[in-house]
């Protein structure tokens, strides 16, 4: 079967391609009128203008007596002016103020003098303590400009103002059809070759935020005409429709042919990673886009495409997307082909912002709900050295990022579980650690782009942990380990152990699953190959790396490899056999500057209580250091 390949336009052209398109069928918002008093959030279509003023009467603004102001002239502590019954008239903050008053003396200005007199020290001069006719709004004044979002104040303004009906412009319904024959709902037992849809309801809550509606159409299989009819159906019910999966070039992706006969597919593959397969194109007026199905990938075109699609709807343009400067922790490498979004945590160090890379790949959700911003690597652009400055754009507000404690190097489940201790007891701070090995860890530290990192460096000269490492990378000693856990090291293999292993020097005869270059695992593999007389080539999957112990388990448990190192606590998370092979120490690296800070404090407080080690017991493979 013949299928077009995908084009590579540059987002901006795409954009402008798809919205001329759009603006050229009239695609905008209907209006509906709705209370004010329910309108919180909505966008209104035209300027509305004052009924009445507010306040529409003359008002007092204090508790006291009203009075002609003339009569207090003079007054003074040495001439005390004296008010007769007749000569005022008691009023609270908000009554009107009488005919012929044109002034309030508050209540704790006033002495009594009996049989209803009062005196006072002090004049009051016209229209003090009085709120006048229209000081806050004028009949006829503009409350509300075209296309504003009501905000609360917003719809109190407009109520001062007599609106009690506004004119807002009718949320777009946004239709969302998953398709593919391996999709299936949300379960928590999946079965093999399952894939869980999911899609939806992250674009269900993007949707939110843009300030639209959404219905989400039954999962539909990969078969052209049942996806054809679903694209018509929300076509009749929805003003946006989205297809979730299906938009790129292989045998089951029919979503660029289906708009097509339909309408006009304007644009099917956009040069960014992720995100290329989308397609961009119009049917009766309205658009549709092919979303692509993996997660990363179609939260991507959500952003960058769905967005500007929600917020032409409303007639107005999208609000630009907050930026800071940050230092890049670690190397960046990018293709030429494509602009490249790469997600990035966030924290401050010292006076640097420092970003590090995350997970990359189309599927790696995670790696958004862990993103503080997103760095745009040009397209025509190899990639970013570390110790670059990067401009990021924010996913979460500045302030979270700058109350950060960043913590890198080495993998190990007890910084999620302390930081889960920390957010469980109010920590004004949030702990954000990526793994990129204890090598990793002290090039961050070192260079300044971390508060402290996890490190387990065996010297195979001394046996010993860390210090040389130290020694020999940060011989300015502006860093210090500081005490952290025994871990016990080991294989870990498929339950049962069905292939025998007994030791290290039968990984010869296994799938193996390694840690990346620079981790302590890594390092503590070679040296464990070469005190068995092995070399890498003989390991069957000694390139296969990654990034976490809990990862390698994963593999394992699978049955994608046999055995990989790692610690028991990953192990027994996934039910796997475990052999060990070494006691490790495992130490935290800090920068000196930070030994003292508050954040750092409380996680290592937390790390050395009673409550904690009960915590570690549980998880087990560790011991105290």
């Amino acid at each position: 079967m013949k299928h077009n390949y995908l084009n590579n336009v540059p987002l901006s052209e795409a954009k402008s391609t798809f919205f001329s398109r759009l603006e050229t069928v009239g695609f905008s918002g209907a209006c509906e009128t709705v209370p004010v008093t329910d309108a919180c959030g909505r966008v209104i279509k035209n300027a509305a203008y004052a009924r009445i003023c507010s306040p529409h009467y003359n008002a007092s603004a204090m508790d006291g007596v009203a009075v002609d102001s003339r009569i207090t002239f003079g007054a003074s502590e040495k001439t005390p002016v004296t008010l007769l019954p007749d000569d005022y008239t008691v009023v609270d903050t908000g009554d009107p103020v009488p005919d012929g008053c044109d002034a309030v003396i508050m209540v704790e200005d006033l002495i009594e003098a009996g049989d209803g007199k009062l005196q006072i020290i002090s004049a009051v001069y016209p229209w003090q303590n009085v709120r006048q006719v229209g000081e806050d709004i004028c009949m006829g004044d503009m409350a509300a400009p075209s296309g504003a979002t009501l905000t609360p104040s917003l719809c109190g303004a407009l109520l001062a103002g007599g609106i009690t009906e506004i004119e807002v412009i009718k949320k777009p319904l946004v239709g969302i059809i998953p398709t593919g024959d391996e999709i299936v709902p949300p379960t928590g037992n999946p079965g093999k070759g399952d894939i869980i849809e999911f899609n939806s309801t992250v674009f269900k809550g993007m949707l939110e935020n843009f300030g639209a509606l959404s219905k989400v159409y039954p999962i539909v299989p990969d078969k052209k005409e049942l996806i054809k009819q679903a694209v018509e159906k929300a076509l009749s019910e929805c003003d946006i429709v989205l297809v979730s999966a299906g938009s790129s070039a292989g045998r089951d992706d029919y979503t660029s042919e289906i708009i097509s006969s339909l309408g006009t597919v304007l644009i099917h593959g956009i040069a960014i990673k992720p995100g290329k397969p989308a397609v961009l194109g119009e049917a009766k007026g309205k658009p549709v886009i092919g979303i692509p199905g993996y997660p990363v990938s179609a939260i991507v075109i959500m952003d960058e495409i769905v967005g500007d699609v929600v917020s032409m709807y409303y007639g107005r343009q999208r609000r630009e997307a907050v930026t800071v400067k940050a230092v890049l922790a670690k190397k960046i490498v990018s293709s030429l082909k494509y602009t490249e979004y790469v997600r990035v945590s966030l924290g401050r160090i010292g006076n640097v912002l420092s970003a590090a890379p995350l997970a990359r790949g189309a599927g790696v959700i995670t790696s958004f709900t862990k993103a503080d911003g997103v760095i745009l690597v040009a397209q025509d652009c190899e990639g970013i050295e570390a110790g670059e400055e990067v401009q990021v754009r924010l996913n979460k507000p500045l302030w979270q990022i700058e109350n950060t404690l960043v913590i890198t190097g080495s993998h190990d489940p007890l910084i999620d579980e302390v930081s889960d201790f920390l957010a469980g007891k109010g920590a004004p701070f949030r702990v954000s650690s990526t793994h990129v090995g204890s090598m990793g860890a002290i090039y961050a530290v070192r260079d300044g782009l971390a508060h402290m990192g996890g490190i387990h460096l065996l010297d195979t000269k001394t046996g010993v942990y860390n210090k040389s490492y130290i020694e020999k990378y940060i011989p300015s000693g502006n860093a210090e380990a500081v005490r952290g856990v025994g871990r016990v090291q080991g294989l870990m293999v498929k339950k049962g152990n069905p292939l025998g292993i007994k030791e290290f020097a039968d990984i010869k005869n296994a799938r193996y699953v390694n840690r990346q270059r620079g981790a302590g695992t890594r390092i503590l593999c070679d040296y464990l190959l070469e005190k068995n007389g092995i070399s890498p080539d003989e390991i069957d999957g000694y390139n296969n790396e990654e990034f976490t112990h809990t990862a390698v388990a994963a593999l394992i448990a699978a049955g994608n490899a046999d055995a990989g190192l790692g610690i028991y606590s990953a192990a027994k998370m996934y039910d796997l056999d475990f052999i060990p092979v070494c006691n490790e120490t495992y130490e935290f690296l800090i920068d000196k500057r930070f030994l003292d800070n508050p954040m750092v404090k409380a996680f290592l407080e937390v790390l050395y209580s009673d409550e904690f080690k009960a915590r570690l017991d549980e998880m087990g493979g560790y011991t105290e250091v």
